[in-house]
């Protein structure tokens, strides 16, 4: 399978192992797919090699009948082992060029970036999108960077080609004002999981970010 970008404007959901709160893996996922979603990334910072592994594959099986793509967060090991369609790092990760040396050109890779200077670094490096943030004020990461604000996504817009993600205190209010500023896509993770209804959350998101177009 050959991965792709959905079309922009689109959302990204982050799927944190440790924020289902007692929900199933493979229910958030189709429930994000049933919202319109068709691209997942799974998160498990505390998770163990063999627990992540196994959540990564239930995250398939749910996420393939909707043609839905999952990557995973930090680790292009367990992406590779699982059979996922990329993966995401972060500054202190393996670079993008070593992780598409290790899943190959169909892959997705993509890059968490906080700064101009990081995103003209990056832009060169063989990736398919950059995150740029924390854009809004977020709860979700205790060590999340300074917020940057959506000027910074305009001035990274006119800087580079790679396609730009919004990250960072995303919800259906604000995501509009983060593709204005020059994003195609918006990431989130409470946005989508904080609600009851993960598949109601999405569309209300996806409907927010779509109207801006």
């Amino acid at each position: 399978m050959v991965a792709r970008l959905p079309p922009p404007p689109f959302i990204y959901p982050i799927v944190d192992l440790s924020l289902l709160a007692g929900r199933g893996l493979e229910d958030v996922v189709g429930a994000l797919a049933a919202g319109g979603a068709r691209l997942v990334q799974v998160r498990g910072k505390d998770a163990g090699d063999r627990d992540l592994l196994e959540a990564v594959r239930r995250a398939l099986r749910a996420a393939r009948p909707a043609g839905m793509a999952v990557l995973v967060n930090d680790r292009p090991d367990v992406a590779l082992l699982a059979g996922a369609d990329g993966v995401h790092v972060g500054q202190d990760d393996l670079p993008p060029a070593q992780c598409r040396r290790l899943l190959g050109p169909q892959a997705l890779v993509g890059a968490s970036t906080h700064t101009l200077a990081q995103v003209d670094a990056w832009a060169g490096e063989p990736v398919d999108y950059l995150a740029l943030g924390p854009i809004f004020a977020t709860a979700t990461k205790a060590d999340a960077e300074p917020v940057v604000g959506p000027a910074l996504l305009t001035a990274a817009r006119a800087r580079v080609a790679v396609p730009l993600v919004a990250i960072g205190g995303i919800t259906a209010a604000n995501a509009a004002r983060a593709v204005a500023a020059g994003a195609q896509g918006v990431a989130a993770i409470s946005a989508f999981l904080g609600g009851l209804d993960v598949a109601e959350s999405t569309r209300t998101l996806r409907r927010a970010v779509e109207s801006s177009s």
